[in-house]
């Protein structure tokens, strides 16, 4: 192997791994806090609430650490912040699991929503990713996201907007861009795209993506671009729509792709 490449390799990796937390430590912190949240069938004890919510805290700590410069960035204080604000996370996401429950005749129960759904599962580490990059951590909010996509197919952006509650049935195949802003009580389904119209990178401080308002229902595989684009509250949109356009309120959206259906044989 020539020597020039184990150069630019030592070079590139060491300038990369000084900007860049462990994704080891980043999910397993973020399975962690999940499991705390929603131990599932392994409870705490009453007395370990508090030293296994430490550690965490700890871990997190660690983890910033690692990669970010105390002296420019008050780790401390960011840590502290975002676990003042974690009951509000922990309410907004028993908010989602009721919804969810609400409206999917196939949930037995919320607990069944918490433990096994995908959707669930995306939005719960949305949330916490959400809550890390409004308080401006750079790189970590990205991973944990990334981290859910790969395990349940959704794809949030940490940075989109997405108000409380908030429902994804199946969830294979959603995108949710950066600059997506989703009201409350809003229903997505499987394959949904929200997405931009034009993809370059001096559009970064643009709003590219779109706004959906209060109690929307977006069914499967619709496509929705540009940051412009506005689905007005209490609207219907289909499923298979492609809509570069926006929508009024109490609007119903529909494809109008006709089937045609005859019988082998017949011309």
């Amino acid at each position: 192997m020539p020597s020039s490449l184990i150069d630019l390799l030592k070079k590139t990796h060491h300038a990369e791994w000084e900007a860049t937390p462990s994704w080891h430590d980043a999910t397993a912190w973020l399975d962690d806090l999940i499991h705390f949240l929603f131990p599932s069938n392994n409870l705490p004890k009453k007395t370990s609430y508090e030293g296994i919510l430490k550690k965490n805290q700890i871990d997190l700590e660690n983890i910033l650490l690692s990669y970010l410069d105390p002296k420019k960035i008050a780790i401390e204080q960011k840590v502290a912040s975002f676990y003042d604000e974690l009951e509000t996370i922990y309410k907004n996401l028993r908010l989602d699991a009721s919804k969810i429950h609400e409206y999917d005749p196939a949930a037995t129960s919320v607990n069944e929503v918490i433990v096994s759904y995908p959707g669930f599962y995306a939005i719960a580490v949305y949330r916490i990713a959400n809550n890390l990059s409004i308080l401006q951590i750079p790189v970590l909010p990205r991973i944990l996201t990334e981290y859910a996509h790969g395990k349940t197919g959704v794809d949030i952006h940490p940075e989109a907007t997405i108000g409380v509650p908030f429902m994804i049935d199946h969830g294979t195949g959603i995108v949710i861009g950066a600059t997506s802003v989703i009201g409350k009580n809003v229903s997505i389904y499987q394959g949904v795209t929200l997405g931009a119209l034009q993809v370059a990178k001096e559009l970064y401080n643009t709003k590219r993506h779109p706004t959906v308002g209060d109690n929307v229902i977006i069914y499967a595989r619709t496509t929705i671009l540009g940051g412009d684009t506005v689905i007005g509250e209490n609207s219907v949109i289909g499923g298979s729509v492609f809509l570069t356009k926006s929508v009024a309120a109490n609007s119903q959206v529909f494809n109008t792709h006709q089937l045609r259906i005859t019988t082998r044989g017949e011309g």
